[in-house]
């Protein structure tokens, strides 16, 4: 009997944890008690462009931190309009380009896979929900760490309380 092939959602939900997770281990290899911080793009920009110190303590170089490959694209897009009108110098784009490049190197990163993109069109407890916000959402519940182990950092009102409502610790 021909057994139904596995949808690529379905597929890829263990890739996507296995490269998570390999970033993700301490060093004793058990990945359960390690707090891990999802870095929302909000809370990456607010960072960047107006130095924010409770977010600058939580992205210290021994932090595990794990994001949505969206945030990288948000992010760069907003220095080049923040250069664009002159809100930043190009002397302070080239500065924040390298710290996100550098960021971008030690943070996992969870890709716009099918599946993110299928849960991040239906429903969260607080709506309405934006595309953008919709995909760090998902991208969080599609890490399938749980839920304690991952302190949801954002500055988005939205984000913030869809996380908590789905049972993550919000900073």
């Amino acid at each position: 009997m021909h057994k139904p092939a596995k949808s690529r959602s379905a597929r890829s939900r263990p890739a996507v944890r296995e490269r998570s997770r390999h970033y993700l281990k301490d060093t004793s290899g058990d990945e359960r008690t390690l707090p891990v911080h999802y870095i929302e793009s909000s809370a990456l920009l607010s960072a960047l462009l107006e130095e924010d110190a409770g977010v600058l303590a939580i992205l210290a170089p021994e932090a595990r931190c794990v994001t949505s490959a969206l945030t990288f694209a948000e992010c760069f897009r907003a220095l080049v309009r923040a250069r664009a009108t002159g809100r930043i110098t190009s002397e302070a784009e080239q500065i924040i380009v390298r710290a996100l490049q550098t960021l971008q190197l030690r943070c996992a990163s969870i890709p716009l896979t099918e599946e993110v993109l299928e849960r991040a069109g239906r429903p969260f407890p607080v709506e309405p929900v934006r595309t953008l916000g919709a995909v760090h959402l998902a991208s969080l519940e599609v890490l399938g760490l749980p839920r304690g182990q991952v302190t949801v950092v954002t500055r988005d009102n939205r984000i913030r309380d869809n996380a908590a409502l789905l049972g993550y610790v919000v900073r």
